[in-house]
């Protein structure tokens, strides 16, 4: 499975993906906040479906040689 999330893309979708869930938790924005496990397992896996669809990556370019 090839990865299409990047670096910082990856970090912040885990620090938001976090956020949203403890506010959840927290019951400070009720059950929206659950929709956080998304970019939380986006970030952790590295690849985000919406991204093959539209053909987008945060990935680095590699350059052979």
């Amino acid at each position: 499975m090839k990865s299409n999330v990047g670096g910082l893309d990856k970090i912040l979708r885990i620090v938001i993906g976090i956020a949203l869930v403890a506010l959840a938790i927290t019951g400070v924005i009720g059950v929206w906040g659950w929709i956080g496990v998304v970019p939380l397992l986006t970030g952790l896996i590295g690849k985000c479906p919406a991204y093959s669809i539209f053909g987008i990556s945060s990935c680095p370019v590699k350059k052979d040689g």
